[in-house]
């Protein structure tokens, strides 16, 4: 039973690997009031019950010199998977110009990963500060090594718009936020999300700042070394009813 009908619980189950104190995240996903999402201040009231989920980089013994944080909270509404991220970031930009490019090449980029428990397919959604979107459905970890080997990901491209997001920037706070909404039909292959439907789900991000050589990146997920299609350490979500 959640603590409050609009919010989610959230625990941890150890994961066994050779790093003995990785925690993997396991969340029950409330039911979220009607807001409106071209609204800042009403997306981020309507989150504010969901427990975040932090960013880190659990491959290294320390954080990077140059990490900073961010935290993701996720909730639903009747045939949507609802998401949002708070990324904190002193140089915010990406050079990304449209949809389905190689978003984690060109800038900042916020990633969503999700899988429904009942499947090998899984989707990565990326979105940028100026709010492109790369889509995928990929149909299973093999595939995406041979594309990966390959440098081909085409395949797995989604049409345009195949979810809703949208992004805040605000570099005098050295923030910039995302909201996405993705449908239940997308990634679970029914027209609404049902109590205890059961997602794995990771967030990731690449922090870029111009002038440095490589990205920072993150994620909610324990990974043991820095791969963030490492599925064994995503986290699970459970659809839940806003007074379960």
């Amino acid at each position: 039973m959640t603590t409050n009908p609009t919010g989610n619980d959230i625990k941890t189950a150890m994961h066994s690997t050779s790093h003995s104190n990785l925690v993997r995240l396991i969340i029950r996903c409330g039911q979220l009031p009607d807001f409106d999402d071209a609204d800042l201040a009403a997306v981020r009231t309507a989150f504010a019950a969901a427990t975040p989920c932090a960013m880190g980089q659990e491959w290294r013994a320390e954080l990077e010199q140059d990490f900073l944080p961010a935290q993701v909270r996720v909730g639903w509404r009747l045939d949507e998977l609802l998401v949002f991220a708070e990324l904190t970031d002193r140089d915010i930009f990406s050079h990304a110009t449209g949809d389905n490019e190689r978003m984690w090449e060109l800038g900042d980029t916020f990633e969503m990963f999700l899988r429904p428990s009942w499947q090998t397919e899984y989707f990565e959604l990326h979105v940028t500060p100026n709010n492109h979107r790369l889509q995928l459905r990929i149909p299973s970890f093999e595939a995406l090594r041979r594309a990966q080997t390959a440098e081909e990901f085409a395949a797995f491209h989604l049409p345009a718009n195949s979810f809703h997001s949208r992004t805040w920037v605000q570099p005098e706070n050295q923030k910039w936020f995302v909201f996405a909404a993705v449908p239940a039909r997308m990634v679970c292959g029914q027209a609404q999300l049902i109590p205890e439907t059961r997602l794995h789900f990771s967030f990731s991000r690449y922090d870029y700042t111009r002038g440095d050589a490589e990205p920072v990146i993150s994620s909610t997920s324990p990974h043991a070394v820095a791969s963030f299609h490492r599925q064994e350490e995503w986290g699970e979500l459970t659809i839940v009813n806003s007074n379960s």
